[in-house]
């Protein structure tokens, strides 16, 4: 009989808080058992400091899911913290709390931990790597991006920002304003450089977008020649320019009126949606794939 280990892994984002509990047989096969997210946004108030009502959200739903790991015998193997628990004042008092709901600590990864986890999720998502791909998470706090092919990553890093301070700064005023986009698309030219200087020794055409918004775009521009597959997914992003530029047109009532857009997405989709638009502008991507897996995958398929 095969021998089966059940395991839990909890990320704890700034945004949004995941829990993913999978089966892993004796040949490291991951079957999922259960997975379910929360948008806790416990950026809500700010990023420096954990507001009252994000802060009850968090435990609230960290209460919760502690609920579903008992239901489902699964202990949690790892409950990882990420850029707002880095960043807040009190983000030590909320993992001390949420320790003590859990019963496992509260791992505060580093970026470049998160990056390393992102890339292990989302490569075991594809097929092999015949082609060098730029892997891109986008997090509430921060944003990672790998370069990795056949033999293996090539450069990683964590940048300083996600969509919740591209939000709190560029999208102050709704719609927003075009001047505003501007300056966002300047700054981000500015802060990107680092990638853009590794991109000319590990030219890439491939983009390979981790769950979030990407999985919005998904489901509106899934290339037809390409069947859907179970953890990634091509995409034909002929018109994404043009929903781009008519998202950044709309109201945050009018975006929560469009059918295909997540109600607790609607805040900072804009952003996301630009963020996306000016990495493909500065690179020299052709292709762009979804992978559904990220960091949670990661951490679970770490310990195999």
């Amino acid at each position: 009989m095969t021998a089966v280990k059940r395991r839990a892994v909890l990320d704890l984002g700034t945004n949004t808080f995941h829990l993913l509990i999978a089966d892993f047989d004796e040949n490291g096969q991951m079957t999922e058992v259960f997975r379910e997210r929360h948008f806790v946004k416990l950026a809500a108030d700010g990023i420096e400091f954990i507001g009252v009502a994000p802060f009850a959200r968090g435990l609230t739903t960290l209460a919760h899911f502690r609920q579903k790991m008992d239901a489902f015998g699964a202990p949690p193997l790892r409950a990882l913290g990420t850029a707002a628990l880095r960043k807040a004042r009190n983000g030590d008092d909320f993992r001390a709390q949420a320790a003590a709901i859990l019963g496992t600590p509260v791992e505060l990864i580093s970026g470049d931990e998160e990056a390393r986890l992102i890339t292990i999720g989302v490569l075991a998502s594809l097929p092999p790597l015949t082609e060098r791909v730029l892997i891109m998470d986008i997090g509430g706090g921060s944003t990672e991006f790998i370069i990795a092919d056949a033999d293996g990553v090539r450069w990683r890093r964590s940048f300083e920002f996600g969509i919740s301070s591209l939000l709190d700064r560029w999208h102050t005023e709704d719609p927003i304003p075009t001047r505003k986009i501007q300056e966002m698309n300047a700054w981000l030219t500015d802060e990107l450089q680092a990638l853009l200087a590794e991109l000319r020794v590990y030219e890439t055409r491939h983009l390979v977008g981790a769950a979030g918004t990407f999985e919005i775009l998904a489901e509106q521009f899934a290339d037809a020649r390409s069947p859907k597959k179970l953890a990634s997914q091509l995409l034909d992003l002929t018109g994404f320019a043009e929903l781009t530029e008519r998202m950044a047109a709309m109201t945050h009532p009018e975006r929560l009126a469009t059918p295909w857009v997540p109600e607790q997405r609607a805040d900072m989709l804009v952003v996301a949606l630009l963020l996306i638009k000016k990495v493909l502008a500065l690179t020299s991507v052709t292709k762009v794939t979804v992978s559904a897996y990220s960091l949670k995958e990661g951490a679970l398929r770490d310990d195999v």
